[in-house]
């Protein structure tokens, strides 16, 4: 009996030890190959596995509810080829891994000997060197400096700028092999600090810099109940890291092998781990997609354009959708004579040629910008609260999108000719008379693929005709008025004025317009069958115009005439009507358009006399194109 209490005492002496190194290595304590270490609170275990296919074994850090996702690996680079691994950390404090002959495969390179060395496995997934006998919270070396695919909360992405100690992710080789593979996520340092992703020594995505709210690339970080980030930049270092919200939720960032960022949740109802977002979102994420000066938007048509002021420097190629040269200046800058275009809801530019001040004020921003010749653009730097801080570029402009809605402001320098180029798009009076959009001429460049001769669906005296395609999916047409058409800035006002007042169903219907400089643009509704003077003029078409369909668009034209001259509210003489000026939409209704050279009449005028003669010849009446006289005879409409 006395035999049977001993024995019974030492079990359980044993055991209690055994509980209270459960999550712990001491130099009287290692782990073997098939043996674990288990934290605290039961999230995380440590011990020997082999990925996928690989006969390799390694020492890693896996989640205890998925065992398949291993969150850290020592020996990545050193895998032992049998079941013969040890574990240990020695008396001076350092922790090594192993193999049969007793080589070490791997070691923790501590610098500083504790009196008392503990090896730990934290609940957080962190293992952690310690001394046993002093502050717990003094780490002498910890997994957390030493990622490898997985970002968990409480770890960094950045760089210690005293010690010169990176923490950046670096993804497997492929899923049978830890071993480093090309990907890496980081922070680079060089300007203001941002957040990329490399494929070997080659930018392949940026998310961009920090702006106290969210990274540039992603727009403005809306609250969320899992997660929270945290960006830190002072003298000592920077560091871009999450904490959870709820403690209960498992949620990790990864760099997988094919070099796709995302990030993973945990669902306790399918007990899997599901998506929660990519990085890659969509062609836009790709490094400098459109290349410098360009401007990417994944919801147009093409995606890429040059910023206002720039042109495609290889026009071939962008109309080849080949744009990685990118564009050049139109104009060239003039420094003190240059004035700044404000750009809105754009992820802004590579920040590693920029220079940032924390504590300045935007307009002494936009001062010292002004007065450098070679600073390009600048922002806020800070926009959380009112906004603080200073950043401009002093390079190219690259890697730019837009981000609608979520993104940042940005100030561009241009020569001020172009500035004035752009102001001739909000003419004084024009908005209060106008009633209609005013379009971008950007957004009427992506919509016509700049304008591509693929597009083009004829061409009049008054210029071009494209079609386009907006944003949101709307077919268009757009007339582009050349400068030698002889119509002029206020023929093209009197055009929209005119037709913006006007509402019928033989009328073609105005849907904007867009006056740069020279450029002068109107945004008709489509016409699928296009002018009238394609069928009848065309030995083929015409046979498609039986007697009823023309008919039906005499009829067509003729009411629309009578609203013109005696329903609408404006009394209006076309004085241009021709085949060419009728259009067709799918249905084979004819609409009037081009209202360039038309006259309004007063509400009790019956004929006028004009001091030139305006039309087309061939086309006119006799009566006005000999003396000039037109007139409504309202008697004799019947």
């Amino acid at each position: 009996m006395l035999v049977f209490k001993s024995l019974s005492v030492f079990c359980l002496f044993s055991f209690l030890r055994l509980c209270a190194s459960f999550d712990t290595i001491t130099p009287s304590h290692s782990i073997r190959d098939g043996e674990t270490i288990v934290s605290a609170g039961g999230t995380f275990e440590l011990g020997f596995f082999s990925p996928g296919n690989s006969k390799g074994r390694y020492l890693g850090i896996w989640y205890r509810i998925s065992t398949e996702v291993v969150v850290w690996v020592a020996n990545r680079e050193a895998p032992i080829g049998n079941h013969s691994g040890v574990l240990k950390v020695t008396d001076e404090g350092e922790i090594v891994l192993l193999n049969n002959t007793n080589s070490i495969v791997w070691s923790s390179n501590t610098s500083r000997a504790p009196a008392s060395p503990v090896v730990q496995l934290l609940d957080s997934g962190n293992l952690v060197l310690k001394d046993g006998t002093g502050n717990n919270l003094n780490f002498l070396w910890q997994s957390f400096d030493y990622p490898c695919d997985t970002l968990l909360p409480g770890m960094k992405l950045g760089k210690n700028f005293v010690t010169g100690l990176e923490w950046f992710l670096t993804s497997w080789k492929s899923t049978d092999d830890p071993a480093k593979g090309e990907c890496s996520i980081r922070i680079d340092t060089h300007g203001l600090p941002q957040l990329v992703v490399m494929k070997a020594d080659i930018i392949k995505a940026r998310a961009g810099s920090w702006n106290g709210l969210s990274f540039t690339g992603y727009g403005r970080s809306m609250p969320n109940p899992i997660f929270e980030y945290q960006f830190v930049l002072n003298e000592t270092q920077v560091y871009f890291g999450f904490t959870l919200v709820n403690s209960s939720v498992f949620s990790r960032l990864l760099a997988n092998p094919s070099g796709v960022v995302e990030r993973l949740t945990w669902m306790d109802r399918t007990h899997s781990w599901e998506i929660y977002f990519t990085a890659q979102r969509d062609q836009c994420e790709n490094y400098a997609y459109c290349g410098a000066y360009g401007i990417c938007n994944a919801n147009g048509s093409p995606v890429c354009a040059c910023l206002e002021g720039f042109v495609s420097k290889s026009p071939k190629d962008w109309n080849s959708v080949e744009w990685s040269d990118g564009c050049v200046r139109r104009t060239p800058l003039e420094c003190n004579r240059d004035r700044f275009l404000k750009y809105t809801n754009v992820k802004l530019p590579n920040t590693s040629s920029s220079w940032f001040n924390t504590t300045m004020s935007l307009e002494e921003c936009e001062g010292m910008c002004l007065k450098n010749c070679s600073c390009l653009a600048y922002t806020t730097l800070n926009i959380s609260g009112k906004g603080s801080g200073c950043l401009l570029w002093f390079r190219i402009l690259i890697d730019m999108r837009v981000l609608s809605p979520g993104g940042q402001d940005i100030y561009i320098r241009l020569a001020n000719s172009e500035l004035v180029r752009k102001k001739d798009c909000n003419h004084e009076g024009w908005n209060e008379d106008m009633e209609l959009p005013v379009f971008d001429f950007m957004t009427i460049a992506n919509a016509t693929c700049n304008f591509s001769s693929k597009n083009k669906l004829g061409e009049g005296g008054f210029g071009p005709v494209y079609k386009g395609t907006l944003q949101e999916g709307q077919v268009v047409a757009v007339k582009r008025l050349s400068t030698n058409s002889g119509q002029g800035l206020n023929e093209f006002k009197n055009e929209v004025l005119l037709i913006a007042k006007l509402q019928h169903r033989n009328l073609v219907k105005l849907l904007g317009y867009c006056i740069q400089e020279n450029e002068k643009m109107l945004i008709y509704e489509y016409m699928p069958n296009k002018s009238l003077d394609s069928f009848i003029f065309d030995h083929t078409r015409s046979k498609l115009l039986d007697w009823q369909n023309r008919i039906d668009i005499v009829g067509g034209i003729a009411r629309g005439l009578l609203y013109l001259h005696q329903d609408s509210r404006l009394r209006i003489i076309h004085r241009d009507l021709k085949a060419s000026n009728i259009l067709l939409d799918d249905s084979m209704n004819p609409k009037i358009s081009d209202f360039g050279l038309a006259r309004t009449f007063g509400g009790d005028q019956t004929d006028a006399e004009t001091k030139r003669i305006v039309g087309t010849h061939g086309y006119m009446s006799p009566e006005y194109a000999g003396p000039g006289d037109y007139g409504l005879k309202i008697g004799q409409w019947n």
